[in-house]
């Protein structure tokens, strides 16, 4: 199948919108299809590099267009369907309903993924805009919780048929053979003590401000947080040298293709959410949030202590995690401590991780997608 996928993130980048559309591509060429990327013209890079940034094996086409800044996203995904068409596309597969919208408009067949409300101005009289336009479509959201909150919001009901929850993924190939924490921390030069490791960004609501806490209040655990950018780190390593905290490691950006190395590290692996949760463009998401840490973790086969918030108990449960208070410091210093102290629970609930990350592969959340599409093509509902 001649798939064209378009994304409106800075490729390369950091950020996770960019690693999961990255991811989301590769996967689907590894399932044997067509693939041809368009993405904004910011920078370009090879593919060497992309593969090293985002962790891929299996190379597909990527073009970076220019576009008006004036015009924001609409020149650009103008420009992008009007190139998949050209490129003879069967289907349009993006992140952007300006593009969506466009799409329909030029009767080619949409997948439509939403990780948050739409956003801006205009999102709102977009999203409406694609709902009512009629042609063939098919919705993905990566949380039962969004799909609910977007009906709930536009006073909409999602015909079952064109509806699919796929939540992230991750790569098992990545995390197989891992080395244990102690010859994983040895690669990559920590200290040997019990280690709590932090992979993401460090935007309000990520749990910096409770990591620091507890690092303060134990003293005998070493806490690694991997990622991040520089200006955000900064501000963190002064405030590290300001208190006198040496238990701390703070490594920057670590790219997707070494993040697993990094994530074995730890003997227990955190979510230290808040109540809300900034997202990369704003707004509050922790009533949908669906973090790509969550499926790594799992996959790394360690013990996961994560902030008890709803959102997450449509992955995690009793059995493959911990769960603490958000922003209940006490509490979580209670938690950390125990785990630290039990390794025969943190054996327990690391292998349940592991054995629970095989549902939720890259390659499997396509693939069920590729395959709704041709049921949904095949009975005309498209």
């Amino acid at each position: 199948m001649k798939i064209a996928c378009i994304t409106t993130s800075q490729i390369p980048s950091s950020s996770a919108n960019s690693i999961q559309a990255m991811k989301v591509c590769h996967s689907l060429r590894q399932l044997d299809n067509e693939i041809q990327v368009w993405v904004p013209k910011f920078q370009t890079t090879s593919w060497k590099d992309l593969s090293n940034i985002y962790g891929l094996s299996t190379q597909f086409g990527i073009d970076w267009l220019k576009f008006n800044p004036s015009l924001k996203q609409y020149d650009f995904c103008w420009k992008a369907v009007h190139k998949s068409i050209q490129w003879g596309a069967e289907v349009i597969y993006t992140w952007a309903l300006q593009a969506a919208v466009f799409s329909l408009l030029r009767k080619k067949s949409v997948i439509m993924e939403f990780h948050d409300f739409p956003m801006g101005f205009l999102g709102p009289k977009l999203f409406r805009i694609f709902m009512r336009l009629s042609g063939k479509k098919l919705v993905l959201t990566t949380t039962r919780a969004l799909a609910t909150r977007l009906e709930e919001e536009y006073k909409i009901s999602f015909p079952p048929q064109i509806l699919q929850i796929a939540p992230n993924g991750t790569d098992l190939e990545s995390y197989s053979n891992l080395p244990d924490p102690v010859n994983a921390r040895k690669k990559i030069g920590l200290k040997e003590c019990l280690t709590v490791v932090f992979t993401g960004h460090f935007y309000k609501g990520r749990g910096m401000d409770l990591l620091l806490e507890l690092a303060k209040s134990l003293p005998e655990i070493n806490f690694l947080c991997v990622g991040g950018r520089q200006e955000d780190i900064e501000p963190w390593k002064k405030r590290l040298r300001s208190l006198d905290i040496k238990n701390i490691t703070l490594t920057g950006f670590v790219p997707n293709s070494k993040l697993p190395l990094y994530q074995a590290a730890g003997d227990i692996l955190v979510m230290p959410y808040g109540k809300a949760i900034a997202g990369s463009s704003g707004g509050n998401i922790a009533k949908v949030i669906n973090p790509m840490k969550m499926f790594d973790y799992l996959a790394t086969g360690r013990a996961i202590v994560s902030s008890d918030l709803p959102i997450f108990h449509e992955i995690l449960n009793k059995d493959n995690a911990v769960f603490c208070p958000p922003e209940n410091t006490s509490a979580w210093i209670h938690v950390i401590k125990a785990l630290s102290e039990d390794q025969h629970r943190r054996t327990t609930l690391g292998k349940r991780a592991k054995q629970d990350a095989a549902q939720y592969t890259w390659i499997k959340r396509s693939k069920r997608t590729l395959e709704m599409y041709t049921i949904l093509k095949k009975s005309g509902a498209l």
